[in-house]
């Protein structure tokens, strides 16, 4: 990371970025534990197994743990985390659902909104608990 040097800040390392840098590190953390790490079994059952959705709710919680923890620190990282795994579960619960019914229909344009409007949920929510966690 250009520009990122780590302190010593009440005796916890934390890489400090300018907060659209760290805002950026945590999209490239989502879309990975969003999109890369999510198998097709995931994908083709969170709409209707809960063991599928906290899979894959676990699996991006890691992803983002770990981006949380260097920018924010442990404490604050942890709680970031927690924060949007649920935020996180709860929006996929109700999107899924609606996006498989959309894709099921073969309702192309109202499957891709949804998906969309389910990036842009998780995105807003990852941008207000930021700014909680900086405020």
């Amino acid at each position: 990371m250009a520009g990122a040097k780590p302190v010593r800040e009440q005796g916890e390392a934390v890489i400090i970025l300018s907060p659209l840098s760290g805002f950026v590190v945590l999209l490239l953390a989502h879309w990975v534990g969003d999109f890369v790490l999510q198998s097709q079994w995931q994908a083709m059952n969170k709409s209707k197994r809960l063991d599928a959705l906290a899979l894959h709710v676990a699996i991006y919680s890691a992803v983002l743990l770990v981006a949380a923890v260097t920018l924010l620190g442990p404490w604050r990282g942890l709680l970031f985390t927690l924060a949007n795994a649920a935020l996180h579960f709860a929006t996929d619960f109700v999107t899924s659902r609606l996006t498989s019914r959309f894709w099921e229909r073969q309702e192309w344009h109202r499957f891709f909104v949804m998906v969309g409007f389910d990036q842009f949920i998780h995105q807003a929510t990852l941008a207000a608990t930021l700014a909680l966690m900086l405020g």
